[in-house]
């Protein structure tokens, strides 16, 4: 049986997305009990050159709501980057799953062979549509997703592996 893009992408995505936004949960509730305020969390980041967790969590959106643009040939929402809030960065994760979830498998399946150049700048690659997923867009996500979880767990958020993992389909 093969994997669809659809099945690599989406549900990968949602799926990230979906502990992102319970990290937030327990960083919420971690601020209240310790009586700190959540703009610290919101602001903290691992180095200097860095994104802070607001950063994280804005990247993570881009890069899975540009991923299925890209895959898909299709417009994917708009967001300002001005989240300074726990409560709206959730809003951002709220917005970016239902675009995803708005996408039907045979808007993106097919897009293996798909051409995607990405322009930035100097930086111009061009991939084949499963490369981009695999090698790019994938790692890109992850990299925000695991990010932002190191940024919360240095700041002394309660939150674990499989905090990280979420939960298992049933």
């Amino acid at each position: 049986m093969s994997l669809s893009m659809y099945q690599a992408s989406v549900p990968v995505f949602v799926r990230g997305l979906t502990v992102l936004a319970a990290l937030l949960e327990k960083a919420a509730a971690h601020a209240q009990a310790a009586g700190i305020d959540p703009s610290q969390l919101v602001n903290a980041r691992l180095a200097p050159d860095m994104y802070p967790l607001s950063g994280q969590i804005q990247r993570a959106s881009d890069a899975s709501k540009f991923a299925v643009q890209r895959l898909t040939q299709g417009d994917a929402p708009k967001f300002p980057d001005d989240e300074t809030t726990l409560a709206q960065l959730q809003q951002r994760i709220a917005g970016t799953i239902a675009y995803l979830q708005s996408v039907t498998p045979e808007q993106i399946d097919g897009a293996e062979g798909r051409k995607v150049t990405l322009n930035w700048g100097e930086f111009k690659p061009e991939f084949q549509g499963d490369s981009y997923l695999l090698t790019f867009a994938l790692p890109n996500f992850y990299f925000h997703v695991t990010t932002a979880y190191g940024i919360l767990r240095q700041a002394g958020v309660p939150i674990g592996k499989l905090d990280f993992l979420g939960p298992y389909p049933q």
